[in-house]
């Protein structure tokens, strides 16, 4: 790889940054519902109004392209294009994603998309969201919506962005939306994400000529706290959960349960031919990267009996979201995924 392959570019997701929440037709979305709520986030912010994209996104363009920054990834909103979660077409919605891909165009920026990015339709949360198995069949409608109202001008898209945070933080912790806990939750949630992945990559690559598609993971380098062997089967365990769990299927490899047999239980919610349904024609998958995960075992902890040792604790510098700045974490991971 050279140079010229590299592509530089931003990112922004739907509910952080548009606002009008209920506006010109749209519905609720989960994380509407989950930040309004008292004490879900800590300063009491909400998805309202934003940063107001959806009615200053020429501005936000402009200063992109201030930046001599060619590429602009951006995540569209299902209850804006489906206030239902399924069935009619609103088409504001449709009308504000074509003007923000038309003056990407015209400002000679390419356009990336992300197709989900969390915010469910709070309507289809209401059914079971993720847990859900008709979620295959309403993500695939809505796919098929989007590829072809855009795919004639889009030709970059990514299908899922971190479906281990969604599913894991939203499904399992409850610390993100929709708030749902549970071991049961997340296996539902994850495997209906990792059939998703797969179903929506099919319908790009039928709807978009010369598309080139991926699903980004938020992947983490994970390291032993010490030496010692629990230290590190604790942290082969955490590496596989937040690394391996979705990669691994996506990839036509299966679940690796090996060392996670507390999540055996996902194979109660696969149906016969499932297996031959999970693995994704991708041409590329998007690595997020933040931090580094030091662990260390703990019979405390429930399930995958390890800890995270905090950066504060090991007198490493961190950033305000406790996360450890290790820049070489970004080079191990891609080493580690070629």
């Amino acid at each position: 790889m050279n140079i010229s392959d590299f592509h530089w570019g931003v990112s922004s997701a739907a509910a952080q940054t548009e606002g009008a929440i209920l506006e010109d037709g749209k519905s609720a979305s989960i994380w509407d519902e989950f930040s309004k709520k008292e004490k879900h986030i800590q300063d009491g912010s909400n998805t309202f109004p934003g940063t107001d994209f959806y009615h200053r996104y020429r501005e936000d363009i402009d200063i992109i392209k201030s930046l001599n920054i060619p590429n602009f990834r951006f995540s569209l909103s299902w209850p804006r294009i489906l206030p239902n979660g399924t069935g009619e077409v609103n088409s504001r919605g449709i009308e504000f994603y074509n003007k923000v891909i038309d003056y990407c165009l015209e400002k000679n920026i390419t356009p990336w998309i992300t197709l989900y990015h969390w915010d469910l339709p709070q309507v289809l949360e209401d059914k079971g969201g993720w847990t859900n198995r008709d979620i295959v069949n309403w993500f695939s409608e809505y796919v098929t919506i989007c590829t072809k109202h855009f795919g004639d001008r889009v030709k970059n898209w990514m299908v899922l962005n971190e479906p281990m945070a969604y599913a894991g933080a939203g499904y399992f912790l409850g610390v993100h939306a929709p708030g749902k806990r549970g071991r049961k939750n997340f296996v539902s949630a994850a495997h209906h994400a990792v059939l998703a992945n797969a179903a929506g990559a099919k319908i790009i690559r039928n709807n978009v000529t010369n598309a080139f598609i991926g699903t980004t993971l938020s992947l983490s380098l994970v390291t032993p706290f010490s030496n010692n062997t629990k230290d590190i089967e604790a942290a082969e365990r955490v590496h596989d959960l937040i690394n391996n769990f979705f990669l691994y299927p996506m990839l036509g490899k299966g679940y690796p349960l090996k060392k996670l047999k507390f999540l055996n239980s996902i194979q109660k919610v696969m149906r016969d031919g499932d297996e031959n349904k999970m693995k994704a024609d991708l041409d590329f998958i998007g690595v997020q990267t933040y931090t580094r995960e030091v662990v260390k075992h703990s019979w405390l902890t429930p399930f995958i009996k390890a800890t995270m040792v905090s950066a504060k604790k090991r007198n490493a510098p961190y950033t305000q979201m406790g996360w450890e700045v290790y820049p070489e974490s970004i080079y191990q991971v891609l080493k580690e995924l070629t």
